[in-house]
């Protein structure tokens, strides 16, 4: 097998190519990506279950819009939380994924690490993809491969997010973010 360098903790920003309903227009934060496959969530999918009614918990820590998020279509009654910890130093419960971004262990005590949180989403299921299944569809040209930014997991306005982020890249990328959602109607 050949070495997969790692793509943890980038994004994939749907083209406007990708032809599966799960993924259109999809901002997809990679949280772990190796050569036995790839896991990451959906950013831009927002739900309109709040996180009270869920996990009420957790409900006076996430960020606004303070709604579940979609993930993916992989695990769908499986609930991740997803926190930015400013900081070098994370608290017990948090695991640091890329730089300032980190996995919640939604079974700790939110008290024990609300103090430290900078922002935080919840996450109904997941996107994932076998060994070399990922690689496979960036080769097809599904995705755009681009970095993060910790307020991509926090944005306040999730369904502009795909145009966002493809507006603060140079070149041509920019300009997709111009593509309009039926081109059929231009």
């Amino acid at each position: 097998m050949t070495e997969v360098s790692s793509l943890t903790g980038r994004l994939l920003v749907a083209t406007p190519a990708l032809a599966d309903p799960n993924f259109d227009r999809a901002v997809v934060l990679l949280l772990d990506h190796d050569d036995e496959g790839s896991l990451g969530v959906v950013l831009n999918r927002p739900t309109p279950v709040t996180v009270g009614d869920i996990l009420a918990p957790w409900a006076a820590l996430a960020g606004e819009p303070g709604v579940v998020f979609q993930g993916g279509p992989v695990s769908l009654d499986a609930a991740l939380g997803v926190a930015v910890i400013p900081g070098d130093e994370g608290p017990l419960g948090w695991r640091r994924v890329y730089g300032a971004i980190g996995l919640v262990d939604l079974e700790a005590p939110p008290e024990l690490l609300g103090p430290a949180l900078g922002s935080l989403r919840i996450f109904a299921g997941y996107a994932g993809w076998g060994p070399g299944q990922l690689e496979s569809e960036l080769g097809d040209g599904a995705w755009y491969v681009v970095e993060s930014e910790p307020g991509d997991v926090s944005s306040p306005h999730p369904e502009t997010l795909w145009r966002q982020v493809l507006r603060r890249q140079r070149g041509e990328l920019a300009m997709i973010a111009t593509y309009p959602d039926d081109p059929s109607l231009n």
